[in-house]
């Protein structure tokens, strides 16, 4: 992550096991992005997919807003909130290959909505509400709400919500399965780790390409879609995690996996 010197880290970095926690810690700004939040995103995700160790990981945020997007102050000063690898907030346009759950506290809009549309999996509090009001504003959701959020919602929720601008409670996404668990305030972090360990103890050659699978085969033709499938399990029916696997099961004992 980059930072001035003495300045406070816009964003926190903690282990827990063999998740990465990666929170948002500008509680005085609703946690808007400004560069340097993007480029410590962009690094917190580089660990995350260098680190072996690391199986999976969560984003949450301090403070009452998760994400209220673009911050408008920093842009007005020439600042473009993106990296070259990750664009948007160091994560929209190259979301990792491990799994990356959104923990969601309060109010996720704009640029903080279309970073939890980059995620896999979603928790969310009771009281979180998720919108794209760019145009409110005469802009569009060019960090992915525009093609992301029609791939999650039936397409007429997903144009009113983009049309209208308007936010929409948690529950109401998690109708649509756009919200994986709608949890009591305060509890969606810790809900999210658990769920994230619970991933962390399958095999990860396993996890990644399912992972794989699921997003790439969106685009499949018909008559392709066994064969290529076939190819991505081919690597992991012949792996040593699925020897390992199958002998931890027959030995009554939890598998050592090694990734390979």
């Amino acid at each position: 992550m980059t930072s001035s010197a003495g300045a406070t880290p816009p964003v926190l970095v903690e282990r827990r096991g063999a998740v990465l926690v990666i929170t948002l810690d500008r509680p005085e700004a609703r946690n808007a992005i400004d560069l340097r939040t993007a480029e410590a995103i962009g690094a917190a995700i580089e660990t995350l997919e260098s680190d072996r160790s690391l199986a999976a990981g969560v984003i949450a945020a301090n403070g009452s807003t998760f994400c209220a997007g673009m911050d408008l102050k920093a842009h007005l000063r020439g600042e473009r909130p993106r990296t070259e690898k990750g664009g948007f907030a160091g994560l929209v346009e190259a979301p990792p290959t491990k799994p990356l759950i959104a923990a969601v506290e309060g109010p996720a809009l704009g640029g903080g909505f279309e970073i939890v549309l980059a995620c896999d999996l979603v928790i969310s509090s009771a009281a979180a509400s998720f919108g794209l009001p760019e145009v409110k504003r005469g802009l569009v959701a060019a960090a992915g709400g525009l093609t992301r959020l029609p791939r999650s919602l039936p397409r007429a929720v997903a144009l009113e919500m983009i049309l209208t601008g308007d936010a929409v409670p948690a529950a109401d996404l998690a109708r649509f399965g756009l919200v994986n668990r709608v949890v009591d305030p305060g509890q969606a972090l810790s809900t999210a780790v658990e769920l994230a360990l619970r991933i962390a103890e399958n095999g990860p050659l396993a996890v990644h390409t399912s992972k794989r699978v699921v997003i790439e085969s969106s685009d499949w033709p018909a008559d392709q879609e066994f064969l290529r499938l076939r190819e991505a399990a081919a690597t992991v029916f012949a792996s040593a995690d699925a020897r390992e696997g199958a002998r931890a099961f027959a030995e009554r004992r939890k598998p050592t996996w090694s990734g390979s």
